[in-house]
């Protein structure tokens, strides 16, 4: 791969730390959700792997929509992230529903939705190693 650009961030103290980027954009506190026994204060791994599957996967669905001149600019992309035991360790799963224009029929959107997963980097770096399902509402 030739890469067009490279994201670089450290974090320190694990889940229970603190995560930055090397320009200093993304600067913010790590805590244990809650349900994993944490107190819930920060954010987590699975929340920013969330945020940035969504974004990049609406990005995807932009690109395609423009390619078949279907616009979907207003469309929504929302991701759940899961962890939980996956053997003697631990595993992702991913749902993500994307929410498309009242203007574009079923059909054309599911093509456009499949056609997203296929270019999207991140379904790209996620297919066959952990289990993506797409929701259309």
């Amino acid at each position: 791969m030739d890469a067009l650009y490279t994201a670089v961030a450290t974090a320190t103290h694990g889940r229970e730390g603190r995560a930055v980027s090397s320009d200093g954009v993304l600067d913010l506190a790590l805590g244990m959700p809650e349900a994993l026994g944490g107190n819930g204060q920060g954010t987590n791994p699975e929340q920013l792997f969330a945020a940035g599957y969504a974004a990049c996967f609406g990005s995807a669905l932009g690109l395609v929509g423009r390619q078949a001149k279907v616009d979907v600019s207003d469309a929504a992309v929302t991701a759940e992230v899961s962890i939980g035991k996956q053997g003697e360790g631990f595993g992702l799963a991913v749902t993500l529903r994307v929410e498309l224009p009242d203007s574009v029929d079923e059909a054309t959107g599911r093509k456009l939705v499949e056609q997203a997963h296929q270019v999207c980097p991140y379904s790209n770096a996620t297919r066959g190693n952990i289990e993506v399902d797409l929701v259309m509402e």
